[in-house]
C-alpha cells in the first residue's frame, strides 16, 4: 500500500468526518454546531510510519466511544483532529475517576459580612465573577444512580474543565499499537507527542480573550477583563472562576500566590519601620563618626588587603560605606529577625487553613486517597510488568519489586549528589577567580584614568570590578548547568517510574529545588558565613588550596560583610525578578507573534483551533517554574532578611505585578492547559516549612557573626572606658595592631608601592580582629575579648533560636489547621449525602415493589440470620409492628450498595 492510499485508508477506517463547509471563526463545536470540541490533536503531513500510529490510535479512540472530525488549515497543513466525548463516555469515566458533582443546594448559612464591608467595596469584583457557580453540596458521581443527580442538560452537566480532563485521561491511556500481538503494546498521547506523530494536543479556549462569544460561556473574556489586566492589580482574584476554567491545580497556585502577597503587607510594613529607625538614628552613629573623623579614622593606617599590588590605606576611606551600613546594621535588626521568624509561622499556619477551606469548596477533601488509587501514571502501568492483588480493591494491579525500586533510588541519589558536587566545585572555582582577579584589577586600576572621574571615579574600585566579573562568570555557569540539569532531573525521575502523577511531581520538585537552592543561595551563604571569617593576620594569612597557590582568602569589603551581603541580596533578588517578569511578558508574546505570522495565510479562515494552536503550550515544568520563582524569593526574604529589612517590601511590589503578569500570560499567551486536580501545593509546602526552620538559624548567625551587633554590645557593657554609657573608642578597640617590621622578609606587602601620604615614621598598621598587640607575651594570639565576643555570639544564637522556636510551636499549636466552619460544612454535607441516598434507595425499592419488577421475599420477623449486618446500610428500629417499615440512617460515611428493610 503506497503513502497516498494509506492516508485515504486511515481516514475511512477511523470514521473521520471531513468538513464540507467553512466553520465559524470562533466555533468551539463540530461542523453540526451541536457537539462540543473537547480536545484538539494536530499533526503534519509526514511519513507512512506515523500514519500507521495515527490510524491505530484514532481507531482505538473510536472504540472507546470518542467522536472525531478532521479539519485542515490549508494545503500546507497542519491537520487538526477534533475530539468530542459523548454523554455515555463522560458518564463512564466520571464514575471511574470519582468526579464530584452537585446533588442539592447548600443550606449552610453564608458567612457574615464584615462591618467594614463598605471600605472593601472598591477591591471587590462582581458577584457573578467571584461565584460563577451556585453553592451546592456535592458527592461522587455514580452511573448506577444517575437519576439521583439533578441533570437538566447533558451538554452542560459536566463543565468544560471536567470534560477535557476526562478526554485527556482517555488519550493518555489509549493504545497506538496493533492489537494482534505482533508488536509490543504502546500507548499514550504523551509518547506520540514526543516521537513527533502528533505536534500538539490541547483543549480549546472558549472565546477570544478580548471579545465575548454569545455561543459559549466566555469565561476567558471574563478572566481577562476582571483579572488579567494590570489595571485590576488592586482587585481581589476570582479564584472560583480560575479554578472552573483552568482546574484546581492552577487555581491553587494563584490562591497561594495571592495569599502570600497579602501576608507580605505586614512584613513589609514592619521592615520599612526598621529601616526608618536606621534613618532616624543616622546621626547618633558614634562609630561612623569616629571613622570619618580626620583625627581618628584619618590617622589609622590599615594593613594591605592582598599580597600583590595592594598597599596601605586609611580607615577614613570607608566613611561612606560605614554610614550606609548603619541603615541595616542597627538594634532594630534583632527585632526584625525575631519578627520574621514568627511571621513565617503565621504565614504557613494560616495558609493551611486557607488551603483547607479551598479544599472543601473545590471538592478536594478526599482527593489524595483517590489519587493514589485511581490516577496511576500510564508509564507506570506500561513499565511495571509485575502484578499483585490490591488488598483494598482485590483487583490485580501493577507494582515495582523492592529490589528494582532500591536500585533506581540509588541511581537517582548518586546522580543528584554528583550534580550538587559539580555546582559546589564551580562555586569554588568562582571564589578562586575572585581571589586571583582582585590583585590583577588592583594593579590595572591603580593608575587608571577612570579613577579621576568626578562622580563615578571613587566607585570604580578593584572590589567592584572583581564582583561584577565574578557575577557574570557565575551567571554563565548557572545558566549552563541549569539547562543541562533540568533534562537530567526529568530523566532521573522518569527512570524512578513514580506510581502517580502527584508522586512524580513531588520527586521532580525536590530534585530541582535542591539544585536551584545551591545555585541561587550559594553566593549569599559564602558572603554571610565564610568571607572574612578565615583570613588569619598580617604575616600569617590563610590561603585557599594552601600557600602554594598564593590565593589569599578574601577579607570583607571596607564597609563590612553585612553591607556586601545586602548588596548581593538586592542584586540577585531584584535583578532576577525584574528579568523574570520581562521574560514572562516578552518571550511568549514574541513567539506567538512570529507563530501567527509564519502559519497564517492572508485571506484564509483563522479558526478557533488554529488560533489556539499558534499559542505557546504550558510546558511540563511550566507551573513548577512559577512556584520556584516565588519560593526562591521566599527564601531571600526569610533566610537573609536580617541583612536587608526592605526585602519584604520589594517582594510585595514584585508580587503585585507577578499576579497580573501570570494571569495575563495564562489568559492571552498560552494554550488552555488540561485541567488537573491537586489537593495541595504538593512538595512546595514541605519545602516552605524547611526554609522557615532554616531561616531562624541563618538569621541568628547573620546577626551574631556577619553584623557588628554583638561586638558593639560586648564593648558597651564590658570594655567601654569609664562609667559613661557611650560607644566612643569602639573603633580603636575593634582593630588590632601589627608591627610592620614583623612582616616576613619574603612577604610582598613590605615591597609594595607605598601611597604618597605614607611616611617612614609609620611603624604599625591595623586590621580587623581581636588579637594581642606586638610586645605582649602572647602577641598576635586571640585576646580574651575575642573569646568573650565568641561566647556572647554563641549565647545569642542559642537564646534567639530557642525563643523563636518556642513561639513558633506555640503559634502552630494555637491555630488549628482546619477552620471550625469548614469542619461543620464537611459534616453537614456528609449528613445530607447519606440522608438523600437513603431516601433515594428507599424510594427506588418501593417503586420496584409497586411495579412488581423485582420479586421480594420478606423474612419472618424472628429470622434475622439471612441478613448480614456488615452489608446493612440501615438499622432496623425495634418495637415496630409487623408489616411496617421503620428505618434509621446508618452511622457511616461510606456509601452502601445494598438496601435491606424489615417488613
Amino acid at each position: 500500500m503506497n503513502y497516498d492510499s494509506l492516508k485515504i485508508h486511515s481516514f475511512a477506517h477511523v470514521f473521520l468526518q471531513t468538513e464540507t463547509e467553512k466553520p465559524s471563526k470562533d466555533s468551539i463545536f463540530f461542523q453540526d454546531g451541536v457537539r462540543r470540541i473537547d480536545f484538539i490533536l494536530s499533526y503534519t503531513d509526514d511519513n507512512a510510519k506515523d500514519w500507521k500510529k495515527k490510524q491505530a490510535f484514532e481507531a482505538n479512540l473510536k472504540k472507546e466511544g470518542m467522536e472525531l472530525e478532521l479539519s485542515e488549515s490549508d494545503e500546507r497543513g497542519p491537520y487538526f483532529v477534533k475530539i468530542h466525548a459523548p454523554w455515555e463516555v463522560l458518564v463512564k469515566y466520571a464514575d471511574m475517576l470519582k468526579v464530584k458533582v452537585p446533588f442539592m443546594p447548600s443550606d449552610f448559612p453564608s458567612s457574615r459580612r464584615s462591618k467594614v464591608e463598605w471600605l472593601l467595596k472598591p477591591f471587590r469584583l462582581p458577584e457573578h465573577i467571584m461565584n460563577p457557580e451556585p453553592d451546592c453540596f456535592t458527592t461522587t458521581f455514580d452511573k448506577e444512580r444517575i437519576d439521583f443527580f439533578p441533570i437538566q442538560d447533558q451538554d452542560t452537566f459536566f463543565p468544560p474543565s471536567t470534560r477535557n480532563r476526562i478526554v485527556y485521561h482517555i488519550l493518555s491511556r489509549c493504545s497506538y499499537s496493533n492489537r494482534d500481538g505482533s508488536e509490543k503494546e504502546r500507548k499514550g498521547i504523551k509518547q506520540l507527542l514526543s516521537n513527533g506523530t502528533y505536534t500538539a494536543a490541547f483543549p480549546l479556549h472558549d472565546c477570544r480573550y478580548w471579545l465575548r462569544d454569545e455561543c459559549s460561556e466566555s469565561e476567558r473574556y471574563s478572566l481577562y477583563h476582571h483579572w488579567a489586566r494590570f489595571l485590576s492589580f488592586y482587585k481581589e482574584q476570582p479564584l472560583d472562576l480560575v479554578r472552573k476554567y483552568y482546574g484546581e491545580k492552577i487555581g491553587l497556585y494563584f490562591a497561594w500566590l495571592g495569599f502570600y502577597t497579602e501576608m507580605l503587607v505586614g512584613a513589609a510594613v514592619v521592615g520599612l519601620i526598621c529601616f526608618l529607625f536606621g534613618v532616624f538614628t543616622y546621626k547618633n552613629n558614634i562609630w561612623s563618626k569616629e571613622i570619618c573623623d580626620p583625627t581618628i579614622g584619618g590617622s589609622i593606617v590599615m594593613c594591605p588587603l592582598c599580597d600583590v599590588n595592594c598597599t596601605y590605606w586609611k580607615l577614613s576611606s570607608t566613611c561612606a560605606s560605614s554610614w550606609q551600613s548603619h541603615l541595616f546594621d542597627n538594634s532594630a535588626t534583632v527585632f526584625f529577625a525575631i519578627f520574621m521568624g514568627i511571621w513565617v509561622t503565621l504565614f504557613l499556619e494560616f495558609w493551611k487553613r486557607r488551603q483547607a477551606q479551598l479544599g472543601y469548596e473545590w471538592d478536594l477533601v478526599d482527593f489524595e486517597e483517590e489519587q493514589q488509587l485511581l490516577q496511576l501514571r500510564p508509564e507506570y502501568e506500561m513499565k511495571c510488568k509485575h502484578r499483585r492483588r490490591n488488598p483494598i480493591t482485590q483487583e490485580m494491579e501493577p507494582y515495582m519489586p523492592i529490589t528494582s525500586k532500591f536500585a533506581r533510588t540509588c541511581l537517582s541519589s548518586a546522580t543528584v549528589l554528583f550534580w550538587v558536587a559539580l555546582i559546589i566545585a564551580c562555586i569554588i572555582g568562582v571564589i578562586a577567580y575572585r581571589l586571583a582577579a582582585y590583585a590583577a584589577f588592583a594593579k590595572i586600576m591603580k593608575d587608571s584614568p577612570t579613577s579621576q572621574l568626578q562622580f563615578v571615579g571613587p566607585l570604580i574600585t578593584p572590589q567592584l570590578a572583581t564582583s561584577i566579573t565574578a557575577s557574570f562568570l557565575n551567571f554563565i555557569i548557572i545558566m549552563i548547568l541549569n539547562v543541562v540539569y533540568e533534562r537530567v532531573a526529568i530523566w532521573i525521575t522518569d527512570k524512578e517510574i513514580p506510581k502517580t502523577h502527584m508522586e512524580y511531581e513531588n520527586r521532580l520538585t525536590m530534585k530541582m529545588f535542591l539544585f536551584q537552592f545551591v545555585n541561587f543561595y550559594s553566593a549569599c551563604f559564602y558572603v554571610a558565613f565564610f568571607k572574612g571569617k578565615f583570613v588569619g593576620y598580617p604575616g600569617h594569612y590563610t590561603y585557599m588550596f594552601g600557600g602554594w597557590r598564593k590565593l589569599r582568602n578574601e577579607e570583607c569589603a571596607p564597609g563590612g560583610c553585612l553591607m556586601e551581603l545586602t548588596t548581593q541580596l538586592v542584586i540577585i533578588m531584584v535583578g532576577k525578578q525584574l528579568c523574570g517578569n520581562i521574560q514572562e511578558v516578552l518571550l511568549p508574546w514574541l513567539r506567538n507573534l512570529w507563530g501567527r505570522h509564519k502559519a497564517h495565510s492572508p485571506g484564509s479562515i483563522y479558526c478557533r483551533w488554529e488560533q489556539d494552536h499558534d499559542l505557546q503550550a504550558l510546558s511540563q515544568l511550566g507551573l513548577f517554574y512559577e512556584y520556584l520563582e516565588m519560593v526562591i524569593q521566599f527564601g531571600f526574604i526569610t533566610l537573609f532578611v536580617a541583612s536587608f529589612p526592605l526585602a519584604p517590601l520589594l517582594a510585595l511590589f514584585n508580587n503585585i505585578v507577578e499576579v497580573r503578569v501570570d494571569a495575563w500570560k495564562f489568559t492571552t499567551q498560552l494554550r488552555r492547559p488540561v485541567a488537573a486536580k491537586a489537593h495541595s501545593i504538593g512538595a512546595w509546602e514541605e519545602i516552605l516549612n524547611g526554609v522557615a526552620v532554616l531561616s531562624v538559624v541563618t538569621n541568628a548567625f547573620i546577626v551574631a557573626f556577619t553584623s557588628d551587633m554583638i561586638p558593639r554590645l560586648v564593648y558597651y557593657y564590658v570594655y567601654r572606658p569609664g562609667d559613661a554609657p557611650t560607644m566612643e573608642g569602639y573603633i580603636a578597640n575593634s582593630l588590632s595592631i601589627f608591627k610592620i617590621s614583623d612582616f616576613p622578609p619574603n612577604d610582598t606587602s613590605i615591597r609594595s608601592e607605598k601611597p604618597a601620604w605614607f611616611k617612614s615614621s609609620v611603624t604599625i598598621c591595623r586590621y580587623r580582629d581581636y588579637r594581642y598587640p606586638p610586645g605582649h607575651e602572647n602577641q598576635y594570639s586571640h585576646s580574651l575579648q575575642f573569646w568573650h565576643i565568641l561566647a556572647a555570639k554563641l549565647a545569642f544564637i542559642i537564646i534567639m533560636e530557642h525563643v523563636v522556636f518556642i513561639v513558633k510551636f506555640f503559634v502552630a499549636w494555637m491555630i488549628p489547621d482546619i477552620p471550625e466552619e469548614v469542619t461543620a460544612r464537611i459534616k453537614r454535607e456528609r449528613y445530607h449525602t447519606q440522608k438523600k441516598l437513603h431516601h433515594y434507595e428507599l424510594e427506588k425499592l418501593r417503586l420496584q415493589l409497586s411495579e412488581g419488577s423485582t420479586p421480594f421475599h420478606a423474612p419472618s420477623p424472628g429470622d434475622r440470620s439471612s441478613l448480614d449486618p456488615a452489608t446493612l446500610p440501615l438499622d432496623v428500629a425495634e418495637g415496630e409492628t409487623e408489616g411496617e417499615v421503620s428505618v434509621l440512617p446508618y452511622d457511616s460515611t461510606e456509601e452502601k450498595e445494598t438496601l435491606a428493610t424489615f417488613l
